[in-house]
């Protein structure tokens, strides 16, 4: 019988690494880029093998061209299962998809063996993808990009969870608002209402770049702004 290792380096030469380049990106089995003028925009196949089975899941990255042109770094271009040091932004796919944590694949031997692979190339279509792209154009933006890191939403977020709120994933400037990011959906009386809460200490600070704070699903459609 085929064993996991087998299909898995099959799936990962016919069926993985074709499917990312047909959704534009360019490189070899394990790392890939999405061309852009400015960032590269990175994702790389990060690997857990085990005797019966193979784990995978993807490293995201962006950095600048500009930054990676002066570093001493080998190779053509940075890979996203690196810490460099100076990238714009770095994650595992887990914590951009609704789920917000680490995610694993895994292949095993059996007739549906493929199914990890599609729901990994749709989880790079649908959410990685987007997420480089966006903020790669945040970067580009000027007053735009990130307004607090994860670990300044540390506070927040400790204060959601004891509501039973999904995290803010990100707190970004955009258009006169800051923009709270999350996996809320519209019904959610009492995310509204516990991110009504939060906004409102957002604008108590008094800061002149938002008037506004608005909160969105991980897909980007506005859910409720305040005030």
């Amino acid at each position: 019988m085929t064993t996991a290792h087998e299909l898995h380096a099959q799936g990962l030469r016919e069926h993985l690494a074709p499917a990312l380049r047909a959704l534009g990106l360019a490189g070899r089995l394990r790392t890939f880029d999405l061309p852009d003028d400015t960032h590269w925009l990175l994702i790389g196949l990060v690997e857990r093998p085990a005797a019966d089975r193979v784990a995978f899941t993807f490293g995201l990255g962006l950095v600048r061209r500009s930054d990676w042109a002066l570093t001493a770094a080998p190779g053509d271009r940075p890979d996203p299962r690196v810490r460099y040091g100076f990238e714009v932004w770095r994650a595992r796919i887990g914590e951009v998809l609704p789920i917000g944590e680490d995610v694993w694949w895994e292949v095993l031997p059996g007739p549906r063996w493929q199914l990890p692979l599609d729901d990994a190339v749709a989880a790079v279509r649908d959410y990685a993808l987007p997420e480089l792209r966006r903020r790669a154009a945040a970067d580009r933006a000027p007053g735009g990009g990130p307004y607090l890191s994860p670990a300044e939403l540390e506070d927040v977020n400790a204060a959601l969870l004891t509501a039973s709120v999904a995290r803010v994933q990100r707190a970004e400037l955009a258009d006169g608002a800051l923009v709270l990011t999350g996996a809320w959906t519209r019904g959610d009386g009492v995310a509204r209402i516990v991110l009504a809460g939060a906004a409102q200490g957002f604008l108590s600070a008094g800061d002149e770049r938002f008037k506004s704070v608005r909160c969105v699903d991980t897909l980007g459609r506005t859910l409720w702004t305040f005030p």
